[in-house]
């Protein structure tokens, strides 16, 4: 009787590293296949006036080519020590991979913006930091990567692999 356990729980064992490398090989295939990296590049200025419409903008590229099929490019926006009350804006397709949002900030101070772009199974999340008027600078609480136009990038099925080895590890 125990071998007879044991023979099943082997079979059950193969069977089930079989279907572990069925979703490795459409793990490669959500990505396209492709290495090449998704480039985004702010176009918003880092400088502006308080009560005039501003034009949050993205151009997004890949290879050199413009990107005009992104899934989405949404531009978080918040003042300076409040994240948690920032605002999420989608961008919509100007032309030549250009993504275009439009906000107004109703006061001087410090903002930061977040483009985040989810484009050929890639996101991509450029941080610019956003002065508006002429604020009090004192008062600024400085953030991480503070005015950096660089680059964060996290491959979508990496953080769906993070979350399904977190949940296997409870």
């Amino acid at each position: 009787m125990k071998k007879w356990m044991m023979s099943l729980l082997v079979i059950i064992g193969l069977l089930a590293g079989c279907n572990n490398d069925e979703k490795k090989e459409d793990h490669v295939s959500n990505n396209e296949g492709t290495t090449v990296e998704v480039k985004v590049d702010i176009l918003t200025p880092e400088k502006v006036e308080a009560n005039k419409e501003i034009e949050l903008a993205a151009h997004v590229t890949q290879g050199g080519e413009d990107v005009n099929d992104a899934d989405d490019v949404k531009f978080e926006v918040w003042e300076s020590g409040m994240r948690e009350d920032g605002q999420m804006i989608e961008g919509k397709l100007d032309e030549k991979g250009n993504y275009k949002a439009t906000i107004t900030f109703e006061h001087d101070g410090v903002y930061y913006m977040h483009a985040h772009t989810n484009a050929r199974g890639l996101h991509v999340m450029p941080k610019q930091k956003i002065i508006v008027g002429n604020p009090d600078m004192s008062k600024v609480k400085e953030e991480s990567n503070d005015g950096s136009k660089g680059m964060d990038h996290m491959n979508k099925n990496d953080e769906e692999d993070e979350e399904s080895s977190n949940d296997s590890s409870k």
